[in-house]
């Protein structure tokens, strides 16, 4: 396992390298810059604007950038973000924090709902059960998140039962720590059931679909000629050998930590990861985007890793020895 950790960790290095420069190239091509519109306030001298554009390296050739930025990052330096005038890695920091709450809560609701109700419609194929809960996973994957978040904005300024957007409540600073994870569990509901709705959906039809492939299979029609009970069939042969792709998915999932909820974010206003990458993006502070596109794509790819590694050691079938040869 380590050769294959090894293995897998070098060549990421490329990979990021390419998604960097790729990233970085673009940004260089959108007309204008971070300066664009001080450049247009009479008020502001162009001695101050050549010195801004000289103390932030934006007057210097692609490449020249490029290189020093990526010098930085070798020394765990983001650079600075030119909207907030701070470290990017601090930023970014400071913001991940909500992101990961929200993201892993909205997983954990999704897969706690999808794996169970998948279960059910697959034993009950074809009853009353399959058609209504394959009905409503339909209508959860094809209603958009963004138009989902304002109907329950709109739904929660109604009844009242839950805060209208935001990470938490204006008095929340004066809180103790208890009334603190209240107040955050408070305005995490209604984004978690945003965010789990979608995901719920398809992980449910996933499920029924891989149990209905498997619960055909030579090996699941010898366990029940040995006199296993369907449960037993069903729990212990069918549900192991039908998480498999879910391993995987599960890997994959680190990287919607970052862009994953970003509509999500800027309806809600939820202060996350998102919000600040479409806040970066429409401000063109380059610095604080390539922070961003670093971070989704090192989540993608540890990602993709810890997903071969999972898949290892629920699979017998399956080694590190075929995984390299991929």
């Amino acid at each position: 396992m380590g050769k294959f950790i090894v293995k897998r960790v070098i060549n990421m290095v490329p990979l990021l390298i390419g998604i960097t420069f790729i990233s970085f190239l673009v940004m260089s091509m959108v007309p204008g810059d971070f300066l664009s519109n001080l450049k247009m306030n009479p008020s502001v001298s162009p001695q101050m604007i050549a010195q801004m554009e000289a103390q932030f390296g934006l007057n210097q050739p692609l490449l020249v950038r490029y290189g020093k930025w990526l010098w930085a990052v070798v020394h765990l330096n983001l650079g600075i973000s030119l909207t907030y005038r701070v470290s990017v890695l601090s930023l970014i920091g400071s913001r991940a924090v909500n992101t990961i709450i929200l993201s892993a809560a909205s997983m954990l609701f999704a897969w706690s709902l999808a794996i169970p109700i998948g279960i059910i419609v697959a034993v009950k194929q074809n009853s009353i059960w399959d058609r209504v809960l394959s009905f409503l996973a339909f209508f959860g994957m094809s209603v958009p998140n963004f138009f989902l978040a304002f109907l329950v904005m709109y739904l929660a300024l109604r009844t009242g039962w839950f805060p209208v957007g935001g990470t938490y409540s204006v008095f929340y600073p004066q809180l103790d720590l208890w009334g603190k994870i209240a107040d955050r569990i408070n305005h995490l509901i209604l984004p978690v059931m945003v965010l789990g709705t979608a995901g719920m959906a398809s992980l449910m039809r996933l499920m029924r679909s891989q149990i209905l492939e498997i619960k055909n299979s030579d090996f699941v029609r010898t366990a029940r000629a040995k006199g296993l009970s369907e449960r037993a069939v069903i729990y212990k042969h069918v549900l192991r050998n039908a998480l498999n792709p879910f391993v995987t998915m599960a890997g994959y999932g680190l990287a919607d930590l970052l862009g994953g909820a970003a509509l999500v974010e800027a309806v809600m206003n939820l202060q996350g990861l998102g919000l600040l990458l479409l806040d970066a993006v429409r401000s063109l502070d380059v610095y604080l985007v390539m922070g961003s596109v670093l971070m989704g794509s090192v989540l993608l790819l540890v990602g993709n890793l810890l997903a071969d590694i999972a898949l290892v050691a629920v699979d017998p079938r399956v080694d590190f020895s075929s995984m390299e040869s991929q």
